[in-house]
């Protein structure tokens, strides 16, 4: 311990003389520094307390803890380990963590006038970031990309500017153009194939400065997550209804509210995994994920997160109901769907009267969406008749937003090939009449064509180009949990020996990070050039009925030899203007809640002019272009190509028919 001693005396020594510091500059950041230098004194107070009564429970209040769960097991940490971590391993960490807060801040002083170079289109991989600030909104022109490149534009630039590495813990950093990310694994860190990740707290940020948060998953450890945020901090928690499926609120905690959406007959699932948080800024961060608020989740399994802040306006706009169709106004449409305008009345009348979002319309006129270039695909549980409604949900939606990114394959001779790999964790019902009908939403084009068509006839097609990924049994035992490690995977021994099953489309889901098994749900869409075995015949082709009335006088993406090639240096070096005159797309991904199943994305009746969608779920994802195939492996989740099942060799993964699950 005397080196613990020495170590804790260094730290507080360090802090001293940085106090005293402060006292004499004045730094916007100042404010946060010396909270930062508190907190990490009190903890370091703390650990040495834990240290000499090693059975101490985690340092919440005795009246909180109670209502939380009197009996609840220690909780985990992001890392998987207890947080009865040894004092020395606490003080390392500690100390490792001032010296780059220390680097941090000297960094910031230094830079804090700097501006970077701003993409026309938005990046999902390498966002520009930089700390928070106490702002209302970036105005065009700063922000985190504040001025125009130089060289983007210059013909005669010999060199291009190249995006600055953001070397601040990713805690700090703020997201305005989005970012999507895998979660961070226990058993897969650092990742094979080097993508950086997302912990929850990354994700939630510093929670010292939320103010108020909504939050929403399938699966919740109440007593887990409620350690995330500070006890003062309101939160509305979107939960699973009862077997009633009757929609409610009730008070879980001091300043939690859980709500909970109506389902009809109390069947399917409020299924929706996203975040809105509030920080004291007036910043409002977006987040959108495939994991539930369970420890597992986070840290055993993979999971992928996307998110963007979003700057508060300078000066409200009008509401203006006629905008259905933006991401805010969906968002919106999400909210009331979910039951969260009635726990936010709740919120606002008892107790909370001045959080940031007074009415769910807020969300809309009090924040500037101009950056978020994503299309925001929800599922909304229920029966939606006539084209107004059955466009805003489930897969007819992402049949309109594809169209919305002039995405749609068009029909014909001209007509573009589709390939659409499909990444989930559970396996539905699938008929050839369902899989081309959402094969035929994922090419962008109108069910209405679809609908034409007698339901003898839809029954009859072939199987459309899908590649369905789950994992093998073979896989899910060569993890590194093995089969104790599948619990959150989902195949029936009925479905898979179904007379009329699709297993010749079945392939093996593998992840690039290492040898664990995800639970991301992802659609990889790719324009190919050439026939494959997949390739329909032209006159009853699956998913092209023959009374279609569209066409499309769009021409074939052709993909030439260098967007398949590895970055070279020449590459490189025009990364950065070819992303803001990008070519045209060779594809799309949806990154969400959504399994592959009807469930999810809804199944079509009725006819052309009056039709009928039926969601079972509440689901909600995110839709974005992709440029070439660099973009599509950096995005891809899952080794491509899938390895295809060997039909009397291969087996998906079935809990049923596992000895470990069966004992249990």
């Amino acid at each position: 311990m005397d080196g613990d001693d020495d170590l804790a005396r260094a730290i507080t020594l360090s802090l001293m003389e940085h106090g005293s510091s402060l006292n004499h500059d004045d730094h916007p950041h100042d404010g946060a520094e010396l909270q930062f230098q508190q907190d990490l004194q009190r903890a370091i107070e703390a650990s040495r307390s834990e240290s000499s009564t090693p059975g101490q429970p985690s340092n919440v209040s005795g009246s909180n803890q109670a209502k939380i769960n009197a009996t609840a097991p220690s909780l985990q940490t992001q890392t998987g380990t207890s947080t009865s971590a040894p004092p020395s391993s606490f003080l390392t960490d500690r100390a490792q963590l001032e010296r780059e807060r220390l680097a941090r801040l000297k960094r910031l002083r230094s830079e804090e006038n700097k501006d970077s170079s701003p993409n026309k289109r938005q990046n999902l991989f390498t966002s520009q970031t930089r700390t928070d600030e106490r702002i209302h909104t970036p105005t065009t022109s700063s922000a985190s990309s504040s001025k125009a490149s130089i060289a983007v534009n210059n013909q005669d630039a010999t060199t291009k500017l190249k995006p600055a590495v953001n070397t601040n813990p990713v805690i700090d950093q703020l997201f305005w153009d989005g970012e999507l990310r895998p979660t961070a694994n226990l058993h897969s860190m650092p990742r094979q194939d080097g993508k950086p990740t997302f912990r929850l707290t990354e994700v939630l940020g510093p929670k010292s400065q939320i103010t108020f948060a909504i939050i929403s998953s399938y699966c919740n450890s109440v007593s887990w997550i409620y350690e995330f945020f500070e006890p003062r901090t309101p939160v509305i928690i979107v939960a699973q209804p009862d077997s009633t499926g009757q929609a409610g609120i009730k008070n879980i905690l001091p300043n939690w509210v859980m709500t909970v959406p109506f389902l009809r007959n109390g069947y399917g699932c409020q299924h929706m995994k996203f975040m809105l948080i509030f920080y004291e800024t007036g910043r409002l961060r977006v987040v959108i994920s495939t994991a539930n608020l369970v420890d597992y989740d986070w840290r055993d399994i993979e999971n992928a997160v996307w998110l963007q802040d979003v700057p508060l306006r300078a000066k409200s706009i009008p509401q203006d109901h006629k905008i259905i169709d933006d991401f805010p106004s969906i968002m919106q449409h999400v909210l009331r769907a979910v039951n969260v305008r009635d726990a936010l009345t709740n919120m606002l009348t008892h107790e909370h009267p001045n959080l940031p979002l007074q009415a769910i319309g807020d969300l809309r006129s009090k924040w500037d969406w101009s950056k978020v270039k994503v299309k925001l695909i929800p599922s909304i549980s229920g029966k939606h008749e006539g084209w107004p409604k059955v466009v805003q949900s489930g897969h007819p939606r992402l049949m309109k937003a594809i169209r919305d990114f002039g995405l749609r394959t068009g029909q014909g001779k001209a007509a573009k090939e589709l390939m659409i790999e499909c990444q989930g964790s559970s396996i539905g019902n699938y008929s050839t009449q369902w899989l081309n009908e959402f094969y035929w939403s994922a090419r962008g084009e109108s069910a209405e064509d679809w609908l034409v068509e007698t339901k003898a006839s839809r029954a009859k097609l072939s199987w459309p180009p899908i590649k369905i990924l789950f994992p093998s049994l073979r896989t899910v035992k060569e993890t590194v949990l093995r089969e104790a490690g599948g619990g959150t995977m989902f195949c029936r021994t009925n479905q898979w020996e179904g007379t009329r099953f699709p297993r010749e489309l079945f392939h093996d889901s593998n992840s690039l990070g290492g040898k664990v098994l995800m639970h991301t749900k992802m659609i990889v869409g790719t324009f190919r050039q050439r026939s494959t075995p997949f390739s329909l015949p032209s006159s009853s082709s699956a998913a092209t009925p023959s009374k279609g009335k569209g066409k499309s006088n769009t021409e074939p993406i052709t993909i030439s030899d260098s967007e398949t090639e590895s970055e070279s240096e020449v590459d490189r070096a025009d990364a950065h203007a070819a992303a803001s005159s990008p070519k045209e797309p060779i594809g799309w991904a949806y990154v969400g809640s959504h399994n592959f199943t009807p469930s999810a994305w809804g199944t079509l009746s009725g006819s052309g002019f009056n039709p009928i969608l039926n969601n079972v779920n509440y689901e909600l994802g995110i839709l974005f272009p992709l440029y070439n195939e660099q973009e599509v492996e950096r995005v891809s989740c899952f080794k491509r190509p899938p390895r295809k099942y060997v039909l009397g060799q291969d087996r998906p993964w079935i809990q049923e028919e596992s000895g470990i699950f069966m004992s249990g």
